[in-house]
């Protein structure tokens, strides 16, 4: 009966190995299997050269714009000027329907360069006051032709059909005269 006993021993420790090689095996091929399932998930190279947009601002002079791309929407790029800055920040506490001061849309460390998204916050059109000669509004900033939408220098909803602001993305500056968008 002894040898029963080491038999019954040596089958449970065989088969044991046995269902361990099993789990191990489906595990490596379901790994296998996941592994291009995930990784297809992940953003390719071009969208990821998308992702952020360099705006050389060095040539900019104050009351000066320049129109940009980021993620394939138009950017506005204004390097404000003393009295620009003076009027938007006495505007601040005027009546808004989408109040934000002059700070809070300029970030930390920025003293004059305001970036905008070219996108009306109504229907999403573009609009007119970051070209040279180009419709400014009642406001002296931005001026939707399509509904009417008047906006203040730093981007501010001041007439119209339009809901907010002209909306400011996530920018730092990457150098003394390149701001990175994204």
């Amino acid at each position: 009966m002894a040898s029963t006993a080491e038999g019954d021993q040596d089958g449970v420790r065989r088969r044991d190995w046995i269902h361990i090689a099993a789990l191990s095996t489906a595990g490596v091929g379901g790994a296998s299997v996941l592994f291009p399932l995930v990784s297809q998930m992940a953003p390719t190279a071009d969208t990821l050269a998308a992702s952020t947009t360099d705006v050389d601002v060095s040539g900019i002079e104050p009351g000066q714009s320049i129109k940009a791309t980021f993620r394939d929407q138009p950017l506005f790029v204004k390097r404000l000027t003393a009295d620009e800055i003076a009027e938007a920040q006495a505007e601040d506490s005027a009546d808004m329907r989408d109040p934000q001061t002059l700070a809070d849309r300029l970030g930390e460390d920025n003293a004059d360069i305001l970036v905008n998204l070219g996108v009306c916050t109504h229907l999403g059109c573009v609009p007119l006051g970051a070209g040279e000669g180009e419709d400014k509004g009642e406001f002296g900033g931005y001026f939707c032709p399509c509904h009417g939408s008047h906006y203040d220098v730093a981007g501010r909803i001041r007439k119209g059909p339009a809901p907010t602001n002209l909306a400011v993305p996530e920018f730092e500056f990457a150098s003394e005269t390149v701001i990175r968008v994204g």
